[in-house]
C-alpha cells in the first residue's frame, strides 16, 4: 500500500498528542524554574530581517539560514537563534525597565543543517538572559539557573557537568603568540572544534597562526590559565552549594562571534551527546545591533528541546519523573459521562456543561452507544471517573475506573460532589 502523498519535511516534526505532552512538560519545567528564579517572560518574532543575523554571528550560522525574499521584497530569515532578536528588542525598549533585565523566552528556531540525534531543522529553545549587569555575579546567577533546570528535570550531581571557560583567556593567549586581532575570530573557531577536527587538518590550520595542537592543548590543560571571572563564578556557585556541578574547561569557546567573555556548556557526564545547553557573555551585541545607540552588557544561555529530551529518556530517574508527569497530565478528561438511558441525554448534557463550567475536564458519547462501549471510551481517554446517568435519574452512579469500585450520588449536588471527589484518592470513601 502506498504511503501518504505528503509527509513532514526532513528535520521538521509533527506533534501528535503524546509528543505535544512531552513538549509541554519541557516548557512547563523551564517556565517554572525561570519564574522562581526571578525572570520574566517575553516573546520575539519568528521572522526577522536577515541583516540582524549577519551583523555579528560568525561560525556556520550564516550558511544555515532559512532565508528568502518576502512579497514586499525584504530579505528575511526564520530565526536560527533568539539572542540577536533579544538584543534588537532590548535596544529599543530597555529604557522602560529597571536594570538588570532578567528575561526568558521559549521560542521556535530554524537552522538548515543535517538532521541527526539531538538536532533538527526546527527546534524549540529555552533562552534565559541577564542584561545590564557586567560582573561575574550575573554569569554565576545564569549558570545557577541552568543547574536548577537540570535538577528540576530529575538529574542529580554526577549526571551532568557545566564546563566553563573564558574567551578573554584565549584572546590573551592569541595576543601573546602574535595572532592578529582580525584573525582572532578564525582562531577561536579552530579552538571550538579542537575535539572534533581531524588531527592532521587541525595541525595544518593552526600552522597558519604559527601554532601547534600541542601548544593549544597545553594551554587548555593548565588550570592556572583560568580567568579571575571564572574564579569568582566558582566561588559564587560553591557558596550556593552548586560548586560540584562546575568545572574549568578552556576548550569551550562557543561558535558564535558575538561572545565576549565567560562562556559555558552543559554536558551529560558520559559525554554521549552534544551539549545540552550553552551560552555566555555578549557585552557588545546590543551596541552592535543598535549601531552604538545603546550599550548594554549581557549574558545568556539556551537549552534546546531535542537534546534535553534525549538525555531525560536515557537517564532512568529523570525518565521516571517525566513519565509520572505525563500520566497526570495527558488524560483527555477527568470525568466521562456515561449515558445509560438515551431518554436522559438532555439531563446528561446539562451535567456535562455544569461540570465543564466548574473546571472539570469532562467528555461524553456524541452518539448513542452501548454502555460497555462507553466505558471503553472512558478508559481510552484516561478518565478517572465514569458518571453514569440512567433510568434512575436523578440518582447517579460514579464508577472509579482504576479499581472498578462504585459510589452513589444525586444530580442536585453532583457538581459539588464531583469537584470534591477529584481532590481525593481514587479508592472508595470510607463511611
Amino acid at each position: 500500500m502506498a504511503g501518504p502523498s505528503f509527509q513532514a519535511l526532513p528535520g521538521f516534526r509533527d506533534f501528535i498528542p503524546r509528543e505535544c505532552a512531552v513538549r509541554n512538560y519541557l516548557f512547563e519545567t523551564w517556565r517554572s524554574v525561570a519564574r522562581r528564579c526571578g525572570y520574566v517572560e517575553y516573546e520575539s518574532p519568528i521572522l526577522e530581517d536577515t541583516g540582524l543575523y549577519l551583523r555579528k554571528s560568525g561560525g556556520e550560522l550564516s550558511s544555515q539560514l532559512f532565508r528568502f525574499e518576502d512579497q514586499g521584497g525584504r530579505d528575511v530569515t526564520l530565526r536560527p537563534e533568539v539572542t540577536a532578536s533579544l538584543a534588537r528588542l532590548a535596544a529599543e525598549h530597555q529604557r522602560h525597565f529597571p536594570k538588570p533585565l532578567k528575561w526568558f523566552e521559549i521560542g521556535q528556531c530554524f537552522r538548515y543543517e543535517k538532521p541527526q540525534k539531538g538536532r533538527g531543522r526546527e527546534f524549540h529553545q529555552f533562552n534565559v538572559d541577564i542584561l545590564g549587569e557586567a560582573g561575574p555575579t550575573a554569569d554565576a546567577e545564569l549558570i545557577s539557573l541552568a543547574i536548577e533546570a537540570m535538577l528540576a528535570f530529575g538529574f542529580v550531581e554526577g549526571d551532568f557537568i557545566v564546563r566553563v571557560s573564558d574567551r578573554n583567556a584565549w584572546i590573551g593567549f592569541a595576543n601573546n603568540h602574535g595572532v592578529s586581532e582580525d584573525a582572532i575570530p578564525d582562531f577561536l573557531n579552530l579552538v571550538d572544534k579542537i575535539e572534533r577536527e581531524k588531527p592532521d587538518v587541525l595541525a595544518q590550520k593552526l600552522a597558519a597562526f604559527s601554532l601547534t595542537p600541542e601548544m593549544v592543548r597545553a594551554f587548555i590543560a593548565d588550570s592556572g590559565n583560568a580567568s579571575t571571572a571564572f574564579t569568582a563564578i566558582q566561588a559564587d556557585l560553591t557558596a550556593r552549594g552548586l560548586g560540584g556541578f562546575v568545572e574549568l574547561d578552556l576548550s569551550i569557546v562557543r561558535g558564535l562571534a558575538y561572545y565576549t567573555g565567560v562562556v559555558f556548556e552543559v554536558f551529560d557526564s558520559r559525554k554521549s551527546m552534544r551539549a545540552v545547553a550553552g551560552g555566555g557573555r555578549y557585552d557588545t551585541l546590543v551596541s552592535t545591533i543598535s549601531d552604538g545607540a545603546v550599550d548594554l552588557p549581557a549574558t545568556g544561555f539556551a537549552m534546546g528541546d531535542y537534546v534535553i529530551r534525549n538525555l531525560i529518556e536515557e537517564t532512568p530517574h529523570a525518565s521516571i519523573l517525566m513519565d509520572a508527569w505525563l500520566q497526570r497530565n495527558t488524560a483527555a478528561c477527568e470525568v466521562y459521562v456515561v449515558i445509560a438511558d438515551e431518554a436522559r441525554r438532555d439531563e446528561s448534557l446539562k451535567l456535562v456543561t455544569q461540570l465543564r463550567r466548574a473546571g472539570v475536564a469532562t467528555d461524553f458519547p456524541l452518539n448513542a452507544a452501548k454502555v460497555p462501549k462507553q466505558f471503553q471510551s472512558a478508559e481510552r481517554c484516561g478518565a478517572r471517573f465514569a458518571l453514569v446517568v440512567g433510568a434512575e435519574y436523578p440518582d447517579l452512579k460514579l464508577k472509579i475506573l482504576s479499581n472498578r469500585t462504585e459510589e452513589s450520588g444525586n444530580a442536585e449536588n453532583a457538581i459539588d460532589w464531583l469537584t470534591s471527589r477529584l481532590q481525593q484518592p481514587d479508592g472508595p470513601l470510607l463511611a
